[in-house]
């Protein structure tokens, strides 16, 4: 039940700021950068417990189990983290073929069409189908298998519904800014 009144909290967000509620769009938007500062602060580091663990295994023959499982963390809150702001800066690949040709009015009304009917409801689809499945790690404290390995798997699962809302939250102030007028949203 609380699954749904936060989904229609989240839907009614950009009736808030269509509203001129000046603050929806400004709070959503940081949000979302938040969730890209977060993912991009994981590159570096990535990259240097990847090479540690590529050296440390040809090198000297040593594998460390939860240098290597922090690789998954990392990179989940690379990507994960950082998809939200990707689409909000339209950052994503897009195929340009017919999009370029559009007139400003017409690519405003495939781009508001699209995040109403495909980002916004596979956002909700993603939050109410990882809600048990997160929920239930969280309440096990699921531990990695590997005895050495990082035993926060619930925090690794939690960035599953926390792509999601960033998305959701990306797609409301790209409605937002849609409705406002600008093509790039």
């Amino acid at each position: 039940m609380s699954v749904k009144i936060a989904a229609l909290i989240l839907l009614l967000l950009p009736l808030l700021a269509a509203l001129r509620v000046p603050a929806v769009e400004d709070v959503l938007t940081r949000i979302v950068k938040l969730g890209f500062v977060i993912g991009a602060a994981a590159c570096l580091p990535l990259f240097l417990v990847q090479f540690a663990v590529v050296i440390l295994r040809s090198v000297f023959s040593i594998s460390l189990i939860w240098l290597q499982e922090s690789t998954l963390y990392l990179f989940g809150a690379m990507f994960l983290l950082s998809s939200g702001w990707l689409l909000l800066t339209e950052g994503h690949v897009r195929v340009d073929i017919f999009y370029a040709k559009m007139s400003e009015a017409r690519a405003r009304i495939v781009d508001l069409l699209g995040t109403t009917l495909f980002v916004l409801p596979i956002s909700m689809l993603i939050i109410y189908v990882s809600w048990n499945y997160v929920g239930t790690s969280w309440a096990q404290m699921e531990r990695s298998q590997e005895a050495s390995g990082i035993h926060a798997v619930f925090l690794l699962k939690s960035m599953i519904p926390a792509f999601a809302v960033l998305l959701l939250f990306a797609g409301e102030v790209r409605i937002i800014r849609l409705l406002k007028g600008a093509r790039d949203a």
